[in-house]
């Protein structure tokens, strides 16, 4: 049975493409529907993203208007990957910022005080099509999860959620994953990496996974997917202390953010076009590539099983506390 807990107001980085450049790609609307002046009576709010498919439901919720019908005028600001993003939070740069959620427990297990306060993109459930996995080349002898058992693996960061959700995968297929050897290599290098022998199975996302797909990589495992389908793999968060300080601003950023989220899985193509604002994935990919679910709740056996598995593998020292991480 699933369990789901309904995100409240109070997600290693995945991949980091050239954006466009920072900031909103439009000013929103008034609460008339009337298109409002970027700071015109509304509360300015920076939040730090990766400039990923996942990231699309706040670009398009600001460009829709649904942070400005809450009094918000966002400032969006990119970085490059997750090495910047919680510093950035813990200094006051960003009030809120998109990360996966395991650097958010990893945070949190170094001794600081982050919390999620919306959803930021979930695995679509299905194995045959999902934004993310786990492939090899066409003649490779790896076949199944436990065949990578003694393999040179890559993943874009060691100790984080790519290499934790293998392990897992590896284990429940009967593989030993304790004889992975896991390199880190960056998503746009792995197709090469993997076409020249470098290692013997490369995880990468979108899109460079249908850019490998289509050049003949085989998938071997849909690693959030066999994880766990309802697996949420990241989320929006800020620090305790501002939404201790700041609980109704917490609040109007988690109503727009849940709204753009269900807005975003509503309108696919719209999802598309937005992508192609803040990256350089051309339009013939974007029309290819698998989107995440997008949705406002988190399912809370995936979660804690996520951070069960990071506590096994030595990611997280101590156990995550759930109840704090996603109140």
């Amino acid at each position: 049975m699933k369990h789901l807990l309904k995100t409240a107001a109070a997600a290693a980085a995945v991949l980091g493409l050239a954006a466009c450049g920072s900031g909103s790609p439009s000013a929103g609307t008034d609460d008339s529907g009337s298109p409002a002046a970027a700071g015109e009576g509304l509360t300015s709010v920076t939040v730090g993203v990766i400039p990923i498919v996942d990231t699309a439901p706040i670009w398009l919720g600001e460009a829709e208007g649904i942070f400005a019908k809450e009094g918000l005028d966002l400032d969006i600001q990119t970085a490059t990957g997750g090495s910047a993003i919680v510093p950035g939070v813990q200094s006051g740069s960003y009030d809120f910022a998109f990360s996966n959620l395991i650097s958010i427990m990893v945070a949190n297990d170094k001794g600081l005080d982050m919390a999620v306060v919306a959803n930021g993109a979930t695995t679509t459930g299905d194995a045959e099509h999902d934004f993310g996995g786990v492939v090899v080349n066409a003649d490779s002898d790896i076949r199944a999860p436990k065949d990578l058992a003694g393999k040179k693996v890559s993943v874009n960061n060691l100790s984080n959620i790519g290499d934790t959700t293998i392990k897992d995968v590896i284990e429940a297929d009967g593989g030993d994953a304790a004889s992975v050897q896991f390199v880190e290599v960056p998503f746009p290098d792995a197709p090469a990496a993997l076409e020249n022998g470098v290692v013997d199975a490369a995880w990468i996302l979108d899109p460079f996974l249908t850019q490998a797909v289509d050049g003949g990589a085989r998938l071997v495992s849909s690693n959030f997917v066999d994880f766990h389908p309802e697996l949420d793999i990241a989320g929006y968060f800020t620090s305790q202390a501002k939404i201790d300080a700041e609980p109704e601003l917490v609040e109007r950023f988690t109503r727009a953010m849940n709204a753009s989220l269900e807005f975003a899985q509503e309108n696919p193509e719209k999802v598309r076009d937005i992508v192609g604002t803040y990256t350089k994935i051309d339009d013939e990919t974007r029309a290819k590539i698998v989107l995440p679910r997008y949705r406002a709740d988190f399912d809370l056996e995936a979660a804690q099983k996520l951070a069960d598995s990071a506590k096994k593998y030595g990611t997280l020292s101590n156990d995550a506390d759930l109840e704090k991480l996603l109140p």
